[in-house]
């Protein structure tokens, strides 16, 4: 199968790195950057992210668990407008009132049988965003979403946010 064009820049979790799953999916299919952080530095991670954002200029942002704490604070802080993808994402552990910023195409994916961030998370922070560009798409799944990867349906799903983006 021939690379995408689409530009994603995926911001992994406290538990994968550039080499994990999801970042080799990624880079299988799109023209991907997924830069390796101290996950015990939140707020150094989300100006590596932001600065990352300026020297890449992706289509999509995808932020995993941690990595969705740190794009939603990339959001909040207007550092990114774009089509973003959040997948088992852990905003409120670090930022108790996040919020979506208005305006912003934003999917959230969360599994139901989550064992690490209770569902009502992503329930809560789709209900910030504007109506008619948040979706939470609730799966049969675990933390890590591995059906959910190994099922096609997250490359299918970034190419759905990159429909969004200006640039694609």
């Amino acid at each position: 199968m021939e690379r995408s064009t689409i530009r994603v820049q995926f911001i992994h979790g406290l538990e994968s790195s550039p080499q994990g799953k999801k970042a080799t999916v990624f880079a299988r299919h799109f023209e991907t950057c997924t830069k390796a952080m101290n996950t015990r530095d939140f707020w150094g991670c989300v100006e590596l992210q932001a600065d990352t954002i300026n020297e890449f200029r992706p289509n999509v942002l995808v932020g995993s668990s941690f990595g969705g704490a740190v794009a939603v604070a990339l959001l909040e802080r207007g550092c990114w407008k774009g089509p973003t993808l959040l997948l088992a994402q852990a905003a409120f552990k670090y930022l108790p009132s996040a919020c979506l910023p208005k305006g912003v195409p934003v999917l959230l994916v969360h599994g139901l049988k989550d064992d690490v961030i209770d569902i009502e998370d992503s329930r809560a922070l789709a209900r910030t965003g504007s109506n008619d560009m948040v979706k939470l798409i609730e799966v049969d799944d675990s933390h890590d979403l591995g059906g959910f990867v190994d099922s096609g349906r997250l490359v299918d799903l970034v190419r759905e946010a990159a429909q969004y983006s200006p640039a694609v």
